[in-house]
Order: C-alpha cells, then structure tokens, then sequence
C-alpha cells in the first residue's frame, strides 16, 4: 500500500470534506432521488437519472478521499530542521532568465494549488528542486522548454 504525503493541513481539509460529504452532500442527493422517484415512471425521469449519476459521483468521490485518508502520511513541515528541499519545504527561488522571485511550498498532490503557491511533490519543480539548498541551480525541464531555478531560501513552516 502506498503512503500518501501530505501536510497536516492537508490531511484536515480531506478530513472535512469528507465529512460535508457524508453528512451535507449525501443527504441532499438521498432526497433528490426520492423526490425523483416521486414524479413517476424511473424509465424517462431525467431528475432521477441526474440525482444517480450525482450518487455515483458522491460515492466513488467519499471512496477516493476515504482511501487517501487511510494511506495518508502526515508530515508536518514544523517539525524538520535542515537544509534541504524536502517535502514540505518553503523555498524561494530566483529564475536565471528574468531574475524572477517565486516562493513555493512543496506539497501533497490533492494540496497543490499555484494560485497558493503550493505545488505538488510530482511536479517537475519540485522533482528538480528535492535535495538542493540554497544557492544550488535546479534544472527544470517544461513543455515550455528547460528553466534553471537558483534556491534562494529553504524554509520549514
């Protein structure tokens, strides 16, 4: 079984998910099929069709979650204390091209979110960043083609 990593931010925003799921969300469709089932023959019942597709949705999204939940390795960024780009890590980097500043936090994949400044650990940035410390050169390979990212800072928050 493979662990999943995750921040224990991370870990509590699945926890509460889950949670509005089961109790908010599966009530919710558990009425609107009945009431579906309220308005006559299931054979041509767009309502009831549309409130099953969104229980199977509901179900495989709480099996997912639930899943990731019982593999989930919580590592807390607090708590480490070197000088190397790992999970979890803040780090500011310097683009050798523009000379622009970034910062991003090295994340599980469910938490990732760029507009945060949050990025996978599966990413190629953070590929090419796990392992460097400050004023080492990453080499980033893009679709875009290669960036060279020079480590700034690296931090544990």
């Amino acid at each position: 079984m493979t662990k999943v990593p995750m921040t224990p931010a991370g870990y509590k925003k699945l926890q509460e998910r889950l949670k509005h799921l089961k109790s908010v969300e599966r009530p919710k469709n558990i009425l609107a099929i009945e009431t579906a089932r309220g308005h006559g023959d299931l054979s041509e019942n767009a309502d009831y069709d549309a409130a099953k597709d969104a229980q199977a949705h509901l179900s495989r999204e709480i099996g997912e979650i639930g899943d990731k939940l019982s593999r989930a390795e919580v590592i807390d960024p607090a708590k480490m204390n070197h000088s190397k780009v790992a999970f979890g890590a803040t780090v500011t980097l310097k683009e050798s091209e523009t000379d622009n500043k970034v910062t991003y936090q090295i994340v599980g994949t469910h938490e990732s979110d760029i507009k945060l400044g949050k990025i996978s650990v599966e990413s190629p940035i953070a590929k090419a960043l796990i392992g460097k410390g400050e004023g080492d050169i990453a080499t980033v390979h893009t679709p875009k083609g290669t960036r060279e990212l020079e480590v700034l800072s690296v931090e544990y928050k």
